[in-house]
């Protein structure tokens, strides 16, 4: 898979914060840029297509789905993703921004937790046009001639489309939405340092310290958004990583365990098999069927 750290920089379109929005590919891209896009490429920013007319399919890890008229399709760091294949006759909009300016507008948008694990939304006709005007006067403001507009303005109108999102997510997916934003932050910098530490197999109770919570405190929070416990989920992410490497490399088995930090390869194999069902054998036998 290809690497994107870096890439947000040489796309940007403001010199103070690392943002840039493409309506309908009129900026083009870096020849490098696009060979690293068209493949399958691991994220280190959030991405964000809204599709105003015309389908296309993506693939987020090892899900692949289909988007159209009217639907926005998103991506967070860490994950892989992959448009098949990268069309450029749709009318659409293209906005990617990183974690510090995230941590510069003024809300929360806690469908970014994305504990549904869901990455297209869909918009109403009115949404629909909010929408696409909102993407349409940002696109202006960051590509007007002269001067560049202040942070300020640039926040603000993406701190209005962002939240436009949130609440379409949370229409779409009813589940009951984040209470505080307390329990928030402190779920999303789990999910840091679990992503930062990933082969470390960090103990629960040294991440609950690091975050200033006592380990029920921090279990009740990750039950409450994800249905599991803090160290299930650590595994989740883990087999996913494996999945994600078995996908788009041919590691040993014995290479992935030690790359995953498991100093057993054959715990790790049992680990595997009881969280996918299938043991790696038969888990790329069937990856290699399904390409042929």
């Amino acid at each position: 898979m290809e690497s994107t750290i870096g890439l947000l920089e040489k796309i940007r379109h403001h010199d103070k914060v690392a943002v840039a929005l493409n309506e309908n590919c009129k900026i083009s891209l870096p020849q490098e840029v696009m060979e690293i896009l068209s493949k399958p490429h691991k994220l280190s920013f959030y991405y964000f297509q809204y599709i105003d007319e015309g389908k296309s399919t993506f693939k987020t890890d090892l899900t692949e789905f289909g988007a159209g008229d009217g639907d926005l399709v998103f991506g967070l760091p860490n994950q892989i993703f992959t448009k098949l294949p990268y069309d450029k006759s749709n009318q659409q909009y293209a906005l990617s921004f990183d974690e510090h300016t995230l941590s510069l507008l003024p809300g929360s948008y806690p469908f970014l937790a994305n504990t549904t694990n869901i990455h297209s939304i869909s918009f109403d006709e009115a949404s629909r046009q909010r929408i696409r005007n909102l993407l349409k006067g940002l696109f202006q403001l960051l590509h007007s001639p002269g001067k560049q507009q202040k942070v300020e303005v640039i926040l603000a109108h993406l701190h209005t489309l962002m939240v436009e999102f949130n609440h379409a997510y949370f229409e779409q997916n009813p589940k009951q939405e984040i209470e505080t934003n307390f329990k928030l932050s402190k779920y999303q910098e789990f999910r840091l340092r679990v992503e930062d530490n990933l082969s470390n197999h960090q103990d629960i109770k040294a991440i609950a310290e690091q975050l200033s919570l006592h380990s029920s405190t921090l279990y009740s929070i990750i039950k409450e958004h994800t249905g599991l416990s803090p160290k299930e989920w650590i595994t989740n992410r883990l087999i996913l990583e494996a999945q994600r490497k078995l996908e788009y490399s041919n590691p040993s088995v014995k290479e992935l365990a030690y790359e995953l930090g498991f100093t057993d390869p054959g715990y790790f194999s049992r680990v595997f098999r009881r969280n996918t069902g299938k043991s790696i054998t038969r888990y790329l036998a069937e990856r290699d069927s399904s390409r042929n």
